[in-house]
């Protein structure tokens, strides 16, 4: 068994890169880690770490670490942003072409431009279209990878 701070980096890393909505969640990823964790344990380290809950930007709610909060609060209003707006998703080379509703790509690219994808280097919207221009050698397969890491669920 690794020991506690090696656990309890790995929690906090957990909870950075991914959107964990349980304990079970968690604990199934501590154990794909390699950490032999029980329920009660782990429940006194999400204690220890003051570990929270946010809500996910859909109808539930995710883990968060104290002081990202607010992030997470910020990052759930632009999924929600994003998942009212948008209609379709497709690509072609290094560009993302986001169809929305009329009137919705500035919420849809201010969204994505909030969520902070290192894939993408700059957004353009119009009144029902918004563009995304990918870093070179990001695919478009790549870009929904991450997309989907910050909303769950999304499709193209």
């Amino acid at each position: 068994m690794k020991e506690r701070q090696s656990r309890l980096k790995t929690i906090k890393t957990l909870i950075k890169n991914s959107t964990i909505e349980s304990q079970d969640d968690l604990l199934n990823l501590l154990v794909k880690e390699g950490y032999d964790v029980t329920q009660a344990t782990l429940s006194r380290d999400l204690k220890l770490l003051k570990v929270g809950k946010v809500p996910d930007g859909k109808s539930g709610y995710m883990y968060a670490l104290p002081g990202e909060d607010e992030n997470g609060e910020n990052e759930a209003i632009y999924v929600q942003d994003f998942l009212r707006g948008y209609i379709s998703i497709d690509f072609s080379g290094n560009i993302v072409v986001i169809k929305t509703f009329p009137g919705h790509a500035n919420t849809v690219c201010n969204a994505l431009d909030n969520l902070n994808m290192d894939e993408v280097l700059g957004t353009v919207a119009g009144d029902n279209c918004m563009f995304a221009c990918l870093r070179e050698g990001v695919t478009g397969d790549d870009f929904m990878e991450k997309l989907k890491k910050h909303i769950p669920g999304i499709e193209s």
